[in-house]
Formats: structure tokens, sequence, C-alpha cells
């Protein structure tokens, strides 16, 4: 096979082009969310800061409570020895798991739409995060040992044309609101019950690493409006 199979250029190479082209992308991202955040009226300035803070805040989980559950591991039986019946008590595992909120994918987005509430019609918003909300809520699926899982594209997609639809003359701002806060809500916040069932140790609000699923919502929506 080695006579088949052989290298047409090195492997330092192809790193390098791997490495430039890793680079191009990060670019063009930066540019992209850039551009969102300048739709959203933030000067170029604000959105280089709104941008770091949101990749450094991605990190950074803030714990706010934990619950804890109890997962049996044998269930209830009964044993006949010498005549008599014995009862198995049940055996159970404790689980637990802390509950926080992501700087860069919760507390971050909440603030800018915050910010951004005032400068569209309050009937609109109450009619986008809701009909979001419910959306999103239908979608997210509870995945034992991860969390909760929506699909990544169809809630900015949905927040986008939802915009549209609403407040043509703020669909970025009203597609930012919506996409964000009905991903928060629909997704985390209706679900939080069913996290202690879910065996794993850590939830978090907002948070799936870098570049979130409810931050990119946010930005891929304002793109689309």
């Amino acid at each position: 096979m080695s006579r088949f199979v052989y290298q047409r250029i090195t492997i330092s190479f192809i790193f390098l082009l791997l490495l430039i082209l890793g680079v191009v992308f990060f670019l063009i991202t930066i540019d992209l969310i850039g551009l969102a955040f300048r739709k959203l009226g933030f000067p170029p300035e604000y959105s280089v800061l709104l941008l770091f803070l949101s990749l450094i805040g991605s990190h950074v989980n803030i714990p706010i409570m934990e619950v804890r559950s109890h997962e049996p591991l044998m269930s209830r039986g009964n044993v006949d020895f010498f005549g008599f019946r014995y009862v198995i008590p049940p055996v159970e595992i404790e689980r637990r798991t802390i509950i926080a909120i992501n700087l860069g994918g919760c507390v971050i987005p909440v603030l800018i739409s915050i910010f951004l509430i005032p400068m569209v019609n309050p009937m609109d918003v109450l009619l986008g995060v809701f009909i979001m909300t419910v959306f999103i809520h239908m979608m997210a699926r509870p995945v034992k040992g991860i969390g909760i899982a929506v699909p990544a594209l169809l809630p900015p997609i949905m927040a986008a044309f939802l915009a549209l639809m609403i407040a043509p003359q703020n669909a970025a701002m009203l597609a930012y609101i919506s996409g964000t806060l009905g991903s928060l809500i629909g997704a985390d916040l209706l679900n939080l019950k069913k996290i202690p069932s879910l065996g794993t140790p850590l939830a978090s609000i907002g948070g799936a690493g870098t570049f979130d699923g409810i931050f990119l919502t946010g930005i891929i929506s304002v793109l689309l409006a």
C-alpha cells in the first residue's frame, strides 16, 4: 500500500494551512458578529468589547443553587429463605446538581436585551418573546448526562422570520430580544425541574461553551433579519 499512498505535502505544511484557515474563519466570524452588534446600534468599539466579554464570559458559570436527587440502583423485591420472606430494602444513590448562570450566554445577552427593549414597541416584544418561548420549549429535549438540547439553527431562523413579520422597521432588535429571551425561557427556565433527573453535575443556564446556543441565536437572528 505504501507504493500507492504517499504524502504529496509535508505534515508541517498541512498544519500551517489549517492554522491559516482557522485564523481566516475566526476573522470572518468576528466581523460577522461585529456587523450584528452594529445592526443593533452599538458603535464599533462597543461591538469589540461585547464580543470579548461574551467570549471570556462563556467560560464563567456563576452558581446560584444546588439541587439533589435520588436515583434507585436496585428495585425493591422479596427473598424467600427457609420459609421466611425478607423484603430487600431499596438502594439509592444521591446526585447533586449545581444550577449556575453563564456570564457570556445568559447575563450579557439579557443585559443587551434589556438595553434594546425600550427601543421596540412593548407589545411587539411581548408577542415575539411569547411565540419564541413556546416554539423553543416545544423543540427542547432533555438529554441525560448533558442537559437540555435544542436544534442549533431553527431558533435564529424563526426569530428572524418572526421579527420581520411583526416589526420590519425594528427587525434586528426584535430578533435579538425574542431569540435570546425566548431561548433562555423556553429551553432553560421552563425545564429546570427536569435537570435533577438528567444526572449532570452542572447545569448552566445559557452555557454551552464558547459561542453557546443563546449567544449564537441572538447573533444569527440579527444577521438574518
